[in-house]
């Protein structure tokens, strides 16, 4: 690039002007493993030396009569180097840099520039002067972007290099698990951090955060803290209090929107955001916010994964106890401030925690989805997943809140005219699984006994602890890099005693056990099979009532009304075991279902003489009828070359499906949406469409078809199918 004066000063005889800079970016991205991240800025990492070339016009540079000095400013701070033409290496504490004798030319010079390794992430400008006994100049020769270095042991985010920092910086895609913890889906998510203009909004993100507006200074000396970073983004990344990139919505419909079911990938919601000037993007979801996140995260070179938790607690009022209330004939009520997510997504990310000592280094959980304030704002950690672990609820941030949604216990409550006539406690059922993506694999990787401890082994006493040791817990206050900002707990973390909790049956002195199964994976267009356990562990006959039935709910939300119900009586002798089958034909569910929607049917097993009620449940996903999605040259495909790409959906249902529509997208392979409908497509009908497409950019990519039908907006059926791009 051409330098420029900063001042107008007249091209005196013999002055020595610097004509060109070389940020040698092809050379500088190789060894900072940042290739992709730009094609036209330099993008390196702390703690390790960068190479620039000076080339000059004018006399010949001679280092013996004048002096060269490099001058690199973030905001209001800078730091100057007097450039040394020596072999010696570098001043690691502090910015430098040097020539070797090979790499002064007559009029060239290449310079080696040291960034110390808790150096501040961000858009830094490097101004070059030039001082002679008859000259002083100085020029802007341009800037640069400084990222954290999780290859250098001295970061606070190294990771042991190989696979590890290739899965969680390098790698562009990975899985998002949904569903239920019986039938877990994965939706595949490109992260897209090689995109084009993504590295630009990750960084401006930073420049309209609250903290930045506040105070600028402040910001920029903290911004070398993956800690504070990892808290600003996680705010950024929701809307609810900032000019963050994404607006939440998790009921109604989306029509001013994108539907968060939608999305596929990270890079067209932060082009979105970047375009609009900060105007946030409608809309997302724990799932949408968390894959954001992760790609803002390893973009700024902080290893980070997706993690999803199935049955989740929200635990609205701070006792690590979620309440559950159910109608004498098992319908699940909307009674409760508290909620429990069949599935909830967020992020680890990876770092040293100094102000908290030894033990809680490593993985940390970030939740950008606007759940509750910590400190005023809406984000949730960094935390600790061994302080999770280890029941440490005073650690920061947000200790308590997370280690409820892994680890609460439900009290499910069954009223009947307004009376409370069963209560019954259940220690297993929220953190049921806890997955991530395998590395190297989209296989899932079960990190559940990262955040629990075996059966066996649980607190004791969720509730004495909820309410007596912590009283209503609130979020911890914000920690800066400076001790005086840290909470009074930080660097002395107390964590609880661990004893044995009794088992549900133990807990609650029932002589009845009653247990639900969902048989085999439920499939759409078929029938859901349904097996009651009744265990009866008394001297006495037993003469039951049964009450069986079914709501439809999404994820994140209680039940809507019933949809199917069943009622009988059924006599158990002394310890006996009586088994009752059940199956839901498709007619009751098919005509309202979607690809998104959750069933939850529960049971309740009422003693006709004695009055006791006993409440069994389960939620489940029905399985839908795969979309064909083929790329016919294979799934590596040349950059900035046409390819052909199939999608198909054969009816396995019985029936027709009546104005059907296929459609396909592809964020960076499709320019629009293409789509084949038909009036009605019959019962073995296949349904095709052949579609161009043609990529830009290297990377993973993916394409995303849909099937819907009828007069709903509702999706029937989505399949993904992921391209690799290469050069």
């Amino acid at each position: 690039m051409d330098a420029t004066a900063d001042t107008n000063r007249r091209n005196m005889s013999g002055r020595t002007r610097l004509k060109i800079v070389n940020f040698e970016i092809e050379e500088n991205h190789s060894r900072h493993e940042t290739e992709g991240l730009s094609s036209k800025r330099l993008v390196v990492r702390r703690g390790r030396a960068f190479k620039v070339t000076l080339m000059f016009d004018g006399r010949l540079w001679e280092p013996s009569d004048r002096r060269l000095m490099l001058q690199v400013s973030l905001g209001d701070m800078s730091a100057k180097m007097l450039v040394n033409f020596s072999e010696k290496w570098f001043d690691t504490d502090g910015w430098s840099a040097r020539v070797y004798p090979g790499d002064l030319r007559r009029r060239s010079v290449t310079v080696q520039v040291f960034a110390p390794v808790r150096s501040s992430v961000g858009l830094y400008r490097m101004l070059v002067h030039i001082d002679g006994e008859q000259e002083r100049h100085s020029f802007l020769a341009g800037t640069f972007v400084l990222l954290c270095n999780p290859w250098l042991e001295e970061d606070p985010v190294y990771m042991p290099p190989g696979v590890l920092l290739d899965e969680y910086v390098r790698r562009d895609y990975g899985v998002v698990y949904m569903g239920t913890d019986v039938n877990v889906v994965q939706r595949p998510w490109s992260f897209g951090q090689y995109e084009p203009g993504v590295l630009e909004a990750c960084l401006q993100l930073l420049q309209v955060s609250p903290q930045h507006l506040s105070n600028k200074h402040k910001d920029y000396v903290l911004r070398a803290d993956p800690v504070y970073l990892s808290r600003v983004m996680c705010a950024m990344v929701n809307s609810s209090d900032d000019m963050g990139v994404l607006e939440g919505k998790w009921q109604g419909n989306y029509m001013d929107g994108v539907g968060p079911t939608e999305w596929s990938g990270s890079a067209d919601i932060l082009h979105r955001w970047f375009a609009s000037k900060g105007q946030p993007v409608r809309y997302g979801q724990c799932w949408v916010f968390a894959s954001v996140l992760c790609t803002v995260m390893r973009v700024l070179g902080i290893p980070s994964r997706v993690v999803t938790v199935f049955n989740a607690a929200h635990d609205s009022d701070g006792n690590l106890i979620a309440d559950e209330f159910y109608s004498s004939t098992g319908e699940k009520l909307s009674l409760s401030k508290d909620s429990i997510w069949n599935f909830h997504v967020w992020v680890e990310c990876w770092m040293r925690r100094p102000d908290l000592g030894l033990g809680f280094d490593g993985w940390q959980v970030v939740d950008p989805t606007p759940q509750e304030k910590s400190a005023g704002m809406y984000r949730c950690g960094p935390c600790p997943v061994a302080a999770i672990r280890g029941r440490c609820l005073s650690t920061p941030y947000d200790a308590a809140f997370l280690y409820a949604s892994v680890d609460a216990d439900i009290v499910r409550m069954i009223v009947r005219s307004g009376r409370l006539v069963s209560k019954t406690t259940d220690t297993r059922w929220v953190g049921r699984s806890i997955f991530t993506k395998s590395v190297g694999s989209d296989a899932a990787e079960d990190l559940t006994e990262s955040y629990k401890k075996p059966e066996g082994h649980q607190l004791m006493g969720h509730q004495l602890l909820g309410h007596q040791l912590l009283g209503k817990f609130t979020f911890q206050s914000a920690r800066l890099s400076d001790p005086s900002h840290l909470p009074a707990n930080a660097g002395a973390v107390y964590c609880t005693q661990s004893g044995t909790m009794p088992s549900p049956a133990e807990a609650d002195g029932s002589s009845l056990d009653v247990s639900l199964a969902v048989d085999g994976e439920p499939t759409a267009g078929e029938s859901i099979d349904l097996t009651v356990t009744l265990t009866n562990k008394s001297e006495r006959h037993r003469v039951l009532l049964e009450h069986l039935n079914a709501q439809l709910k999404e994820f994140n939300r209680s039940p809507q009304k019933s949809f199917w119900k069943s009622h009988k009586e059924v006599s158990v002798p002394p310890f006996q075991v009586v088994t009752l089958q059940h199956s839901i034909p498709p007619s009751e569910y098919e005509s309202f279902l979607s690809d998104d929607d959750i069933v939850k049917v529960s049971v309740v097993i009422k003693d006709v003489k004695t009055k006791e009620r006993v409440l069994a449940t389960q939620d489940f996903n029905i399985s839908t009828p795969k979309i064909n999605i083929q790329v016919e040259s294979g799934d590596i495909i040349k950059m900035k070359k046409e390819h052909t790409a199939v999608v198909s959906f054969t009816n396995k249902f019985n029936k027709g499906l009546s104005s059907a529509v296929l459609a396909l997208e592809g964020y960076g392979l499709l320019q629009r949406r293409q789509e084949v409908r038909l009036s009605v497509l019959q019962p073995g009908e296949k349904m095709e469409k052949r579609v161009s497409i043609m990529a830009s950019t290297k990377g993973t990519k993916l394409l995303a078809a849909t099937l819907s039908h009828g007069n709903s907006s509702k999706v029937l059926s989505r399949s993904f199918h992921k391209v690799s791009v290469t050069s």
